[in-house]
């Protein structure tokens, strides 16, 4: 069985994209759907073409300076005023660098930052509409702002003091964070996990302009291999003779759930007309949260998935998408959805609560579990993007395998929560033959024992809660409160390392409305003003 690794061999051969078409939308569940549903009264026919799919803009936007002047534009660089990137400023960097905005050319002015909070779409020169659902900006403090002065150009570095880019003709307008917060998540409530990272403690104001990008962004992380540009994408499609690219995004293992969607996908497709449809497995690589899989521990487990055969290798691309997550439900999957077509993607699956969360102090979604498929269904600027809802599969106890869920005989199904399979990985036992290929589950109990703190009995109870300082994350003293408060009930707090060494917690198997602890840990966590985040979310 081909390796990973073999699947993203380059070509010079370039894509020839097609002229702009409007067909859209989702495409219906019938076994022999060959139309795409454009509204509810109207249907038009499916076109089949062996080309790939045109850039936003009509071509990809790529911001890398030519190597033969990047020495000229370090020494320019050299004698400009400096702006210090954080890590996911620099993941911006990289996705702008790469034309997966594309056709923006660097970080938003006011307009198109304005456009993009209240519009979800950006008005072109000629008067058309793509789509742009995330403000892609850079923030600035008041020192920063007095330092560039009467400066029309920045240098950018990177958190070792390189220079990454420059960025020219700049715009500086206010930070109103509020306005950005409301519009992008829907609310502001404490607890959002990007606006704690990167928005709650950012400058007072924006910064934009057109960027030049001196070197490929790397990470030096063993998987920038794995991090194909849309360019290269569109190489790879074209090498394999793709006459349709249908792209499934994940920040989770793929389990055989996952994999019956997506073989099922290609069925469809051939059954239209497609000869060669080709799937863009393509998890996302920027910033995530902390209880999320970490990307290397996830390219492990898509990699077993393909070695043991789950997925096709001549049929499937695996890449990295190198954005952050925002966790901004219905305006972020239409970001997702945008940056797929400029990578050669015509078709896109989406699933339950795209991009969604739970709500931050509520145990509840924070959004809609539909919302999403049904705003890609309208969204400005994704016309011609098919959408292909996702079919809810489950573990068929009759058949011992994953299948498609069938409501006429509910009682054969068992749904495994997101819970329930951290709660197996952690106590090293095996799901149900047939949910999840042996090598995949593997690397999943591989990292969660990386990060368990051995109870008594060598397993870690199931895990119910995370909870989370509102400023900075538990303090030992506190963990050790917490533990002893726990351990009384003969439960066990679960520790790991966050992102920054700092520590985080999970309170396992311990419901703090049924305890009789219930008021002492309350009034710890709201000494400490801690919010509780639902980790039961679905894998």
């Amino acid at each position: 069985m081909a390796s990973m690794a073999t699947l993203f061999a380059k070509t010079p051969t370039p894509s020839q994209p097609l002229p702009k078409s409007l067909n859209t939308h989702f495409i219906p569940r019938l076994k022999h759907a060959v139309l795409v549903r454009t509204g509810p009264r109207s249907r038009r026919s499916l076109r089949v073409s062996a080309s790939l799919i045109e850039p936003d803009g009509g071509k990809l936007v790529e911001l890398l300076v030519e190597e033969r002047l990047r020495g000229e534009k370090r020494r320019e660089a050299a004698g400009l005023p400096r702006i210090k990137l954080s890590r996911i400023d620099l993941e911006w960097v990289h996705v702008l660098s790469e034309g997966w905005a594309s056709p923006i050319r660097g970080f938003m002015r006011e307009s198109e930052f304005l456009q993009t909070l209240h519009f979800n779409a950006l008005r072109l020169d000629d008067g058309s509409f793509v789509n742009m659902s995330v403000p892609i900006v850079l923030d600035i403090d008041d020192a920063q702002k007095r330092r560039i002065g009467e400066s029309t150009r920045v240098a950018l570095l990177d958190s070792a003091d390189k220079v990454v880019a420059i960025l020219n003709d700049i715009e500086i307008y206010k930070h109103h964070k509020e306005e950005r917060i409301a519009r992008t998540w829907g609310t502001t409530a404490p607890g959002l996990p990007y606006v704690d990272e990167a928005i709650t403690n950012a400058g007072n104001w924006l910064i934009g302009g057109d960027l030049e990008v001196l070197e490929p962004i790397k990470y030096h992380d063993g998987l920038d291999r794995f991090r194909l540009s849309p360019a290269e994408l569109r190489e790879e499609f074209t090498k394999r003779n793709a006459d349709a690219v249908f792209a499934f995004q994940l920040r989770n293992p793929v389990h055989n759930g996952h994999a019956l969607l997506m073989t099922d996908t290609r069925r469809r497709l051939l059954e239209m007309g497609y000869k060669n449809p080709i799937l863009l497995l393509h998890p996302l690589g920027g910033y995530t949260k902390a209880d999320d899989v970490p990307l290397s521990w996830r390219m492990k487990q898509h990699e077993k998935v393909l070695e043991d055969g789950v997925l096709d290798p001549e049929t499937t691309v695996v890449s990295i998408f190198p954005s952050p997550m925002h966790y901004a439900g219905p305006t972020e999957v239409q970001w997702h959805a945008k940056a797929r077509i400029n990578a050669g993607a015509n078709f896109y699956i989406v699933g339950r609560d795209p991009a969604g969360m739970g709500h931050p102090i509520e145990k509840r979604d924070l959004y809609d579990a539909d919302h999403g498929k049904k705003v890609l269904s309208m969204a400005p600027g994704l016309e011609r993007l098919n959408i292909l809802p996702f079919k809810v599969a489950a573990y068929d106890k009759t058949q011992g395998k994953m299948a498609f869920f069938d409501p006429s005989r509910a009682q054969d199904f068992l749904f495994i929560s997101g819970t329930k399979m951290r709660t197996l990985a952690r106590n090293k036992e095996n799901p149900p033959e047939g949910f999840m290929c042996p090598g995949g589950w593997k690397v999943l109990v591989e990292y969660y024992d990386s990060l368990a703190v051995p109870a008594e009995n060598g397993k870690v109870p199931q895990a119910w809660d995370v909870f989370k300082d509102s400023s900075t994350l538990f303090d030992t003293k506190m963990l050790s409160k917490m533990s002893l408060l726990i351990d009384k009930k003969h439960e066990d707090l679960y520790i790991a390392k966050g992102t920054e060494g700092a520590l985080i917690s999970t309170v396992v198997d311990f419901v703090f409305a049924s305890s009789p602890l219930a008021a002492e840990a309350q009034a710890i966590l709201a000494a400490k003003e801690v919010s509780k985040l639902n980790l039961d979310s679905d894998f």
